[in-house]
């Protein structure tokens, strides 16, 4: 089944995507919700229509996500702690915490923006990916501390 997505969904698509999906999934979640509609040729038309008038301001989006990303290239964070003392942490480090660490340093970052492919339990160096446009991908190194 063939759906176009009204919103970006993580591992799926970004907004105004034709994806193919299982018709279940289709069904009975992403059009109940609002996330999609069925990719119609009709559909198809309007949604070629809006992307070519929205084609000026996508592109505008897509410098201001590169500027950012290279403002953001050199960025490293420093993010404290609760720890044992083998050095395991009281809890984990998640996105918000890293989107506080990048608001402290002058970067407002929407932290559902921010990807982390490892759960960090642990005292060390990881690594954050921050989604800023669907093709601007920018990864922050940070390094977890003991308070």
């Amino acid at each position: 089944m063939e759906v176009i997505l009204k919103e970006d969904i993580l591992n799926l698509g970004y907004k105004d995507d034709i994806v193919t999906v299982k018709s279940g999934y289709g069904r009975n979640y992403l059009i109940p919700q609002k996330k999609a509609v069925i990719a119609s040729e009709s559909a198809k038309k309007v949604l070629a229509e809006n992307l070519k008038q929205r084609a000026h301001k996508l592109e505008k989006m897509k410098c201001n996500a590169q500027e950012l990303a290279a403002k953001l290239d050199g960025v490293s964070l420093t993010i404290g702690a609760k720890t044992s003392s083998s050095g395991k942490i009281f809890g984990s480090v998640n996105n918000i915490q890293i989107a506080e660490a990048l608001e402290k340093t002058g970067f407002a970052i929407d932290r559902k923006l921010i990807l982390i492919k490892e759960s960090i339990k642990e005292v060390g160096d990881y690594k954050a990916i921050i989604k800023l446009h669907k093709e601007v991908n920018v990864e922050i190194p940070f390094v977890v501390i003991s308070e």
